[in-house]
């Protein structure tokens, strides 16, 4: 029987199946989910919708959105690692070279002031780099890629630089401390041509993650009626009071009501803005995908006392507040940080309250919880075997990876956790695991991506600008952008990491086709066939990242690789 006879053959007695479970469903009115909830029989047709597709590969994408690296300062020597911490890493046989330091006597013959080191994994912690938008791209110089301690390295006290100073941003740690990353890539797929969408820092990449899109921005008042400053945050307004995200500020407290608690109200208004337009959220509720999600900390919960002073807090009734350390040297933190939740910019796609689900059954779908939930109901939806089809993930703040309140140590213990649970779960043998950052924070990447979308004078300091790329000026300029076009989305920004952990990826494999963040939106819009957001999106110019799959119906599907949580190795 040929291939075509075969699935005639099937797709028949899937049709005889169906009509005998309609009838039935003619004679009882109502269904029991696996929960013991009722589902009635709109939400019948929607699950029966779900559904409709299960002969892709790929029938769940779990999205892990991490924080703050660079691809050099994570794989700037893979797969070649010192051996000298006491859990020596080894290269399987035939593993690619990347696109790393070794290439052209970057490690020891480096154009910056400061040559390339390595951090042990003692020196895990770390203070934060400088990763503003207009600072990474000085730091390109050109594309000269040599005036990164110049403009975004940060150190001195009280900076954990471990006596670097500003020179501290050239560090890069290597398979003995990231080792889990490096197990992950030597078994599955990763790239190493992959960028931020756009420069700056955490809100412009999660922006871009689930919209492809920095523009369309309004500022918005807090819970006092107070308006913040725009500079710095948002590009200069169109005559609708319209720009683009190129800073932190944080969800408006219309669409966003937790807020991070403090023993006295700020004295000044923080910026708060509010997002037009559509995101990926849109996309999957038309064509009735279960989505979600799941951030650590989401939940409100009671704050320590006294509060902690690391955070500056809001002026909203409700209360995210719970906290936990990281490794020594990060010290305590808040698990929720609003900037890094981007579907709570939209309208249409935010929980102000963060009121739970109705129940695990309604996980997924659109209830009081509008899609945005805890970490904690992932974990219930998936036991419950209610995963649902998209899925981002956002650790806890303490395991997120943000160097200054978390670690690469921290990260891993999370990533283990997480995908070692996944791979155990009966959804791992359609699923897409895709682990990738928000922004580089600055640390030093040797390669410069190319300059899709130009931008130019977009948040002038002092009226100063240059017309060549990435100006020195007190404004950067990423050249004359297209008439038409939205200003304040400089891009490609900074390398960063991007692996794709499924039994559908290729092995052991590297990849070199161009991808940015929003190569996941496009992926998840191709596999469910939702179209393009439109209206500038990125996703229109995205690079795939079908090359890091293989979907032949022959293709030896990768392992389960259960690793250590503690060691990173299997």
């Amino acid at each position: 029987m040929n291939t075509r006879t075969n699935r005639f053959v099937r797709n028949a007695a899937a049709t005889s199946f169906i009509t005998a479970l309609l009838a039935a469903a003619v004679a009882v009115p109502t269904t029991i989910r696996a929960s013991g909830a009722r589902m009635n029989h709109d939400e019948r047709e929607r699950d029966d919708r779900d559904h409709d597709a299960d002969d892709r590969p790929i029938q769940h994408v779990v999205v892990i959105f991490q924080e703050n690296v660079s691809f050099d300062h994570y794989f700037a020597t893979y797969p070649h690692a010192t051996n000298t911490d006491g859990t020596p890493f080894t290269a399987k046989p035939g593993t690619p070279l990347v696109n790393g330091l070794f290439a052209g006597g970057l490690l020891d013959h480096n154009p910056n002031s400061v040559q390339p080191f390595r951090l042990s994994a003692l020196q895990a912690a770390t203070c934060d780099q400088d990763h503003g938008y207009t600072d990474e791209q000085r730091s390109f110089d050109a594309g000269a890629m040599n005036k990164f301690p110049e403009t975004v390295g940060v150190g001195g006290p009280p900076c954990l630089d471990y006596g670097h100073g500003t020179g501290l941003v050239m560090g890069y740690y290597d398979g003995n401390t990231v080792t889990a990353l490096w197990n992950y890539a030597q078994h599955f797929a990763m790239s190493d041509n992959s960028y931020s969408t756009t420069f700056g820092p955490s809100t412009p990449g999660a922006l871009n993650l689930i919209a492809g899109q920095t523009h369309g921005a309004a500022v918005a008042p807090d819970g006092l009626g107070r308006f913040g400053s725009a500079s710095g945050n948002v590009t200069a307004l169109d005559a609708s009071g319209i720009g683009s995200v190129i800073g932190d500020p944080r969800p408006s407290p219309a669409f966003d009501n937790c807020t991070l608690p403090s023993s006295a109200p700020p004295a000044a208004a923080r910026t708060y803005i509010t997002m037009t337009g559509r995101n990926i959220g849109d996309l999957l509720n038309e064509h009735n995908i279960t989505w979600g999600w799941f951030q650590g900390g989401f939940k409100p919960a009671v704050p320590p006392t006294p509060p902690l002073a690391n955070t500056p807090g809001g002026t909203g009734p409700v209360v995210c507040g719970s906290a936990h350390a990281g490794v020594p040297g990060t010290g305590r933190s808040y698990d929720y940080i609003p900037h890094h939740e981007p579907f709570q910019y939209y309208k249409q796609t935010s929980n102000p309250k963060h009121l739970p689900p109705s129940s695990t059954a309604t996980i997924g779908r659109t209830d009081q919880a509008n899609h945005q939930y805890d970490l904690e109901d992932f974990w219930n939806a998936l036991d419950a075997g209610r995963l649902p089809a998209v899925s981002y993930l956002k650790a806890a703040a303490y395991q997120d990876g943000h160097a200054g309140y978390s670690s690469p140590l921290d990260e891993q213990t999370f990533l283990v956790e997480t995908i070692n649970r996944l791979m155990q779960s009966r959804e791992w043998e359609r699923m897409a695991i895709v682990v990738l950052y928000d922004d580089s924070d600055g640390w030093y990447d040797h390669q410069m991506g190319p300059i899709v979308m130009q931008s130019k004078a977009l948040n002038p300091v002092s009226g100063l600008q240059d017309d060549g790329l990435f100006g020195s000026g007190a404004a950067a300029n990423c050249g004359t952008p297209v008439a038409g076009t939205f200003n304040g989305r400089c891009g490609y920004g900074p390398r960063q990491p991007l692996l794709v952990i499924s039994p559908w990826a290729r092995q052991n494999y590297v990849d070199h086709h161009l991808t940015d963040q929003s190569s996941v939106l496009r992926f998840i819009e191709d596999n469910w066939h939702l179209g393009r957001l439109g209206n500038q999106s990125a996703d229109s110019i995205a690079g795939s990242l079908n090359h890091l799959f293989d979907f032949n119906e022959h293709h030896q599907r990768a392992p389960q690789l259960l690793l250590s949580t503690v060691t990173g190795n299997p």
